[in-house]
């Protein structure tokens, strides 16, 4: 049985297609027909759009939880259920993301993961986890615990890479002492190696560019930019972002975390084929503002939610977002003024060749999978298709 979605605005990296439909058999993406030629059978599952946008479906490669679960608080049902709460707002590929810890709680976090991996029915993709730390600068830390702050240890990282085959990408402050080896062993294993929550000079950047460093973490939060030493100028890890055209980069794109002017600057500089945009949402996204715990119920850290966003309880920082993928789109589109497909890219293309799925996600072409999100021009998510099955349907 075919499914058809028709009667919708068909995006693509480069325009917006009107009068087509898209076609899909079992858990892919057949063609893209107009409508005239299009045949139908008594069997096909016609899915009207309604005049809506219809989209590939989000790829949220950086957030820690969501709907009231952390990616670490212990269990395959947290894993679960936070994924499926970012699924309600278009996320239809996700990357759970740790926080600096204990090694045994990576280990934890790891073994769930892969349980859910295999038990998570009606979900997002789940197409690996994302350590972020816990090998980061102490003055970058931000909402990360200083307690497990170190330097990356060969020992340590080895015994954590072949405890498992799901991490995908590592987040590392390249500064620190070891940091250039450990990027050339995850470049090794085809492991994604970012900078993040770092005090590095350009000098150290180019150094790590050089040694498999590609991708830089929620660009502006935790990390160096100009500063004095010695009296004189260097420039840090958001310059060297800037100035390394290899270097892709991820922002917050809650409209909290960047204002209007450093959403217009990056996209200018960057453009859409270097900027993925991410929510790095705690396990408040999708619920009423309140005091919640940032990271694991066990050795977390208690912040606030307000202003649409989490504060320590301080309000010193920001201890993460509480955006899903619709407001990241909302935002790029309403202050920064970015093209509705340029917005769209960087929710979906960008992130697949980054984490180098784009030869299955990102587009709706031909023979990619089916993950699909239709919404209207108001970016409010009606309907989401993931591998060809429905998991929303509020048309």
């Amino acid at each position: 049985m075919k499914k058809i979605i028709k009667n919708g605005k068909i995006i693509t990296p480069m325009r917006i297609l009107n009068d087509c439909s898209v076609v899909i058999m079992q858990d892919k993406i057949e063609c893209i027909l107009d409508n005239d030629e299009i045949k139908y059978e008594q069997s096909d599952e016609v899915i009207d759009a309604g005049g809506r946008f219809v989209s590939p479906g989000f790829i949220d490669i950086h957030t820690h939880g969501g709907g009231g679960h952390d990616f670490m608080d212990g269990t395959v049902k947290s894993i679960i259920e936070a994924a499926k709460a970012h699924m309600n707002y278009g996320t239809t590929t996700i990357v759970p993301t740790t926080e600096s810890s204990t090694i045994e709680e990576i280990f934890d976090t790891l073994d769930n993961f892969k349980e859910a991996k295999k038990n998570c029915k009606n979900c997002p993709e789940l197409l690996g986890v994302h350590l972020e730390g816990p090998y980061f600068s102490m003055e970058q830390k931000g909402a990360q615990n200083p307690r497990y702050i170190r330097n990356p240890d060969y020992e340590e990282y080895t015994k954590i890479l072949n405890y498992s085959n799901d991490i995908v990408n590592w987040t590392i402050a390249p500064e620190l002492e070891g940091a250039l080896r450990m990027g050339r062993e995850l470049t090794e294993r085809g492991i994604l190696c970012s900078i993040g929550h770092s005090n590095a000079t350009y000098e150290d950047v180019l150094k790590a560019f050089e040694n498999g460093y590609r991708h830089v973490t929620h660009l502006y939060s935790g990390m160096s930019t100009v500063r004095r030493i010695n009296a004189f100028r260097y420039a840090g890890v958001v310059e060297s972002a800037f100035l390394i055209n290899g270097l892709t980069v991820e922002i917050i794109a809650d409209g909290v975390h960047l204002p209007e002017s450093l959403l217009k600057l990056i996209y200018k500089i960057k453009g859409s084929d270097k900027i993925c945009l991410i929510t790095d949402s705690m396990r408040a996204a999708g619920m009423p503002e309140g005091i919640y715990m940032c990271g694991s119920l066990k050795d977390g850290t208690k912040v606030v939610v307000e202003d649409g966003v989490a504060k320590l309880m301080d309000r010193t920082s920001f201890a993460g977002s509480v955006a899903t993928a619709d407001r990241l789109l909302k935002t790029m589109v309403r202050i920064a003024n970015v093209p509705i497909q340029e917005a769209v890219k960087m929710m979906t293309l960008t992130p697949a060749k980054i984490m180098g799925i784009d030869n299955r996600k990102g587009t709706i072409s031909t023979g990619k999978d089916a993950d699909i999100v239709i919404f209207d021009d108001d970016i409010n998510v009606f309907y989401v298709m993931v591998n060809g099955e429905t998991r929303v349907n509020r048309l």
